[in-house]
């Protein structure tokens, strides 16, 4: 009954490519990828048969069970009378399928007919077929019994006889046919292995577009945040901006206002001393004026000149000169910083790295202090108290750093450094000729290096560093890793630290004139590239 059931089941058109979800439902997978593909803007996909709902694309593994016993089922049941559509030779009155025919009679046999049909060896019995003739030889219309292997032609009695199938090594040909079904056996028993991994790669390509379509929505939504970071940060500059003008508006208007108000006063007191002389000079009795004291001192000259507010000149065409002078410094309203702001918010947008794959730094052990255990990956530095028994050359630093074995003198570049929990270090780059002695070997110390200093193990602190001078950052790391960009052409050093989104700590800008290393100094536990 559950054949009958599984047969009736496969009069509509299927293929053996079967997978199955989590859900326990099984579809073909050209079907179930269409039908996930439709589900794709939704962001949640669903089973077709129970509606089962799966966050991301869901895994699909192939049904091995259904698809061995589909094919047995079919191999086993052919359905001849069905496919062949051969109707029994002798039921001329209502057509009805044959189940054999003879080569002999050249007739298509029905079971009932069989039965009473001759079972002499020369009647040989075959598949049904509707071009029985084929069976016989052209030349002698008798039937094909031998096949020759030489000239892989099948061949009847007659044939074995002729002149040109003469010491050919012939076989019967129902040995041959089995012989030749051997053959196809294992090549089709090589085919279904070649399918079957071919499905496989099949599914692992699936599922690793599946995986780099999620890395593209990680990569998204990484972008989203750092630009609505980005907009918040210029909102936030746009607003102290405006407020730093209005502070300094109102603070001129407030002295100019003082001044305006001294000025009024000045005036007045010269307004009286201009009506006192007049007065003076319109008496009639020259005599009093005479008598009247020198009033000489009421208009010194030098008295209330040069006096002015910060930041204002009382001369509109000096004032105009002053602020052209400072459209190209940036004035009094912080320009500057609004510049550096921006230069720091464009780094912000590079570091995205969309596309660009990470630089492949090895630690060179060469040049590795003899403090300093590098792994055998070549990848990982750690301080250790253990001498590490390594010649000290020319090339090694003497106390706690390494550099790297790649050297970058063009283009852009990045790596990631991991450090460890607690782990206080120096991260940077350096050129090739510095010390490897002394405090002048530090990295960050001399004019040949760079360094940004983290310390998880001391209140995460960074900093950073170049010529002996070292700025102190207003962040503290609690990340676990930091990444380190380089673009030689723009002489740009930039430090990122590795949160979501990523934060920008600082860039140097230089102009670099020799090759550059990545350069490490572990002052505790280890740092790992």
């Amino acid at each position: 009954m559950a054949s009958e059931d599984l047969k009736e089941d496969q009069e509509v058109s299927f293929c053996l490519n079967l997978f199955t979800l989590r859900c326990g439902h099984s579809f073909c997978r050209v079907c179930i990828n269409q039908v996930l593909n439709t589900k794709e803007g939704s962001g949640v996909y669903s089973c077709p048969e129970c509606r089962a709902e799966f966050k991301e694309w869901p895994s699909l593994q192939r049904n091995v069970t259904l698809c061995n016993a589909m094919e047995n089922f079919i191999s086993n049941n052919p359905q001849q009378e069905e496919i062949t559509g051969i109707s029994c030779t002798y039921c001329v009155h209502s057509p009805i399928p044959a189940i054999i025919s003879c080569l002999l009679c050249e007739s298509s046999l029905h079971n009932n007919h069989l039965r009473v049909h001759s079972e002499e060896a020369k009647h040989v019995l075959t598949d049904p077929s509707s071009s029985i003739e084929n069976r016989k030889c052209s030349i002698h219309k008798e039937l094909l019994m031998y096949y020759c292997t030489e000239d892989a032609a099948c061949l009847c009695m007659s044939c074995t006889l002729a002149e040109e199938h003469w010491g050919h090594q012939v076989e019967i040909l129902d040995e041959a046919i089995e012989r030749k079904k051997e053959k196809l056996s294992d090549v089709l028993r090589k085919l279904y292995m070649q399918r079957q991994k071919t499905e496989e790669r099949v599914q692992r390509l699936e599922e690793c577009r599946g995986r780099a379509h999620q890395k593209a929505n990680r990569e998204a939504e990484r972008l989203n945040a750092l630009f609505t970071d980005i907009r918040n940060q210029l909102d936030d500059l746009e607003k102290r901006m405006h407020c730093e003008i209005s502070r300094q508006e109102e603070q001129e208007s407030l002295s100019i206002s003082d001044l305006i108000q001294k000025l009024e006063l000045k005036k007045d007191e010269l307004s009286r001393n201009i009506r006192s002389i007049e007065d003076l000079c319109n008496m009639p009795d020259p005599l009093t004026i005479l008598q009247e004291p020198d009033m000489g001192d009421l208009c010194d000259p030098e008295e209330g000149e040069g006096e002015e507010v910060t930041g204002y000149v009382d001369d509109p065409e000096q004032e105009e000169a002053d602020e052209d002078s400072k459209g190209d410094t940036g004035g009094d309203y912080g320009f500057q910083q609004i510049l550096h702001t921006l230069s720091n918010i464009i780094s912000d947008v590079n570091v995205v790295f969309y596309g660009q794959r990470p630089a492949d730094i090895l630690l060179d052990v060469n040049t590795a202090a003899n403090n300093i255990l590098i792994s055998d990956d070549l990848k990982t530095a750690t301080r250790t108290d253990k001498k590490q028994n390594r010649p000290e050359t020319a090339e090694s630093f003497q106390c706690f750093q390494v550099m790297s074995k790649e050297r970058f003198t063009s283009g852009r570049h990045y790596w990631d450094v991991e450090i460890a929990e607690s782990g206080i270090c120096w991260v940077g780059v350096c050129y090739p000729s510095i010390d490897r002695r002394g405090w002048q070997s530090y990295i960050g110390s001399t004019n040949k290096s760079w360094s940004l200093f983290i310390g998880r193990g001391y209140r995460n602190q960074c900093s950073v560093s170049h010529n002996k001078s070292e700025l102190m950052l207003p962040y503290q790391i609690f990340s676990a890793g930091v990444r380190i960009y380089v673009d030689y052409e723009a002489g740009q050093l930039s430090f990122y630290e590795l949160c979501d989104p990523i934060r920008h700590l600082y860039t140097f800008t230089t102009t670099f004139t020799e090759p550059l290393h990545a350069a490490f100094c572990v002052w505790n536990k280890y740092v790992k590239v």
